[in-house]
């Protein structure tokens, strides 16, 4: 019977090729054994879903693609998204995207056709937390134990972290990652785009999160490097680094709305060695030219829980350089902790040419920092460094920062953001060597693939 079966299927086979088709099976998340797409030979190409664990390397073909519930890439495997594909988060299974140790993503977006992962809700109706967001593990190493490995936030019960430090986690370029944000518990959120222990062979270039119901980028470790990113209106923190990450950062806007925050303080910069301000090594130590952290700047629907440009805290080190700072209400500048203060005040931390103003303290000190070296004495350091200090952001002269809709981040001809930079002592091979401080100069690279507008976008 099994030999009279197979001459009837082999003979259906012949009659389609001689009638010039071939017939596709499409398993899809409802018909598909086994967990989903990913585990079985369903094409995403043909359901426009992502669903479950893939173990095969998935190439998208452009267009509008759902993102169902967290989808994980396994090692070997690579996801790639061609420029100008949308990517939907399911909204009632929050989608989320893990790309996991030993994967990689090449979502090679471009400024006129950037790659967006966006809400699945029509405009008009997105918000905040609406989806997951996008995740990247790797094998760099991180200041958490080698075995158990840690697991990453948000609920993902994956790892990360090794000892590869040039690991590859792919690329992102030109890409968009909207409202995205959800909290598996408290104090355990998916972020707009997250890493751990993501290596230094992986780019990140052109990146915006927007509208982000957590961090909108959190670093876990890890020694990959980063340029041109954007925050925009997101409700924690805009950069946020934890458990030993050393990579470096150039070129970057962080722009606060004042009417957003969620219940913890939301901070241009938050940064820890560990939850608990151990000496762990390797310290986090991120290494940032040339941002601008833009506060609500005394705007009446301010929340209360915007606080600070810079919250450098709990024993971490860090170094600062050709940035703009203004409009926060607390603090631009604040350290946390005795070893934190201790790691500024050795010259191990790094505060260089930097423009600052806030509307309370531009530089601050808690208790524990403040016995080892007082705000006023990091005021005089940071200005014999080559940062100026303002009581008027008006006088740091851009075009338009504290327009929430529509803002302009470009410096005005006489600014003193269009000169001051130095790069001694930074990596050469990493740092673009400009005049100016802050994120951009006399030309816009923010132009074409940044939205301001995600609620009303059709996509």
């Amino acid at each position: 019977m099994a030999t009279q079966l197979f001459r009837n299927l082999l003979f259906v086979a012949i009659i389609s090729i001689a009638a010039g088709s071939c017939v596709k099976v499409n398993f899809n998340e409802d018909n598909a054994s086994g967990g989903g797409v990913g585990t079985n030979p369903d094409d995403p190409n043909v359901s426009r879903v992502l669903v479950g664990s893939y173990e095969r390397n998935i190439t998208l073909q452009g267009g509008v693609y759902t993102l169902k519930g967290y989808v994980y890439f396994t090692a070997g495997t690579t996801l790639t998204i061609p420029a100008g594909t949308i990517i939907k988060g399911d909204v009632s299974q929050k989608g989320a995207l893990i790309i996991e140790r030993g994967a990689r993503i090449e979502a090679l977006g471009t400024a006129t056709r950037p790659i967006v992962f966006t809400s699945g809700k029509p405009a008009g109706q997105r918000a905040r937390g609406d989806w997951g967001g996008v995740i990247l593990l790797g094998n760099a190493p991180t200041n958490r134990p080698l075995s158990p490995a840690p697991l990453i936030e948000g609920g993902v019960d994956r790892r990360y972290g090794g000892t590869i430090p040039n690991d590859n986690s792919g690329t992102m370029r030109y890409c968009r990652i909207e409202w995205a944000g959800i909290a598996a518990e408290p104090g355990s959120e998916i972020n707009g785009l997250t890493t751990g222990g993501v290596g230094s062979g992986t780019t990140l270039e052109y990146i915006q999160v927007s509208y982000g119901n957590d961090d909108a980028f959190e670093f876990f470790g890890g020694t990959h490097n980063a340029k041109y990113l954007v925050a925009y209106a997101t409700s924690d923190d805009d950069l946020d680094f934890d458990f030993g990450y050393i990579g470096k950062i150039q070129f970057a806007v962080c722009q606060r709305r004042p009417e957003i925050a969620d219940t913890d303080a939301g901070n241009g910069v938050e940064a820890d060695n560990d939850g608990s301000g151990t000496l762990a090594q390797p310290y986090t130590r991120p290494i940032l030219s040339n941002i601008t952290w833009i506060g609500p700047n005394g705007d009446p629907n301010t929340q209360a829980n915007l606080n600070f440009a810079n919250r450098w805290r709990r024993a971490v080190r860090f170094e600062v350089h050709n940035s703009i700072m203004m409009g926060f209400p607390r603090a631009g500048f604040s350290m946390e902790s005795a070893a934190t203060a201790s790691a500024y005040n050795t010259d191990s931390s790094l505060f260089r040419n930097n423009l600052v103003h806030a509307l309370a303290d531009p530089y601050r000190v808690d208790a524990a920092a403040g016995a080892v070296i007082t705000a006023a004495q990091v005021r005089t350091k940071a200005e014999a460094n080559g940062c100026i200090t303002y009581t008027n952001p008006a006088n740091i002269m851009l075009e338009d920062p504290f327009n929430w809709d529509n803002p302009n981040f470009m410096p005005k001809a006489g600014s003193p953001a269009l000169s001051g930079a130095s790069f001694a002592g930074l990596d050469p091979t990493f740092f673009t060597t400009v005049t100016f401080r802050g994120a951009l100069g006399t030309s816009n690279w923010l132009a074409n693939w940044v939205s301001y507008t995600p609620q009303t976008n059709t996509y």
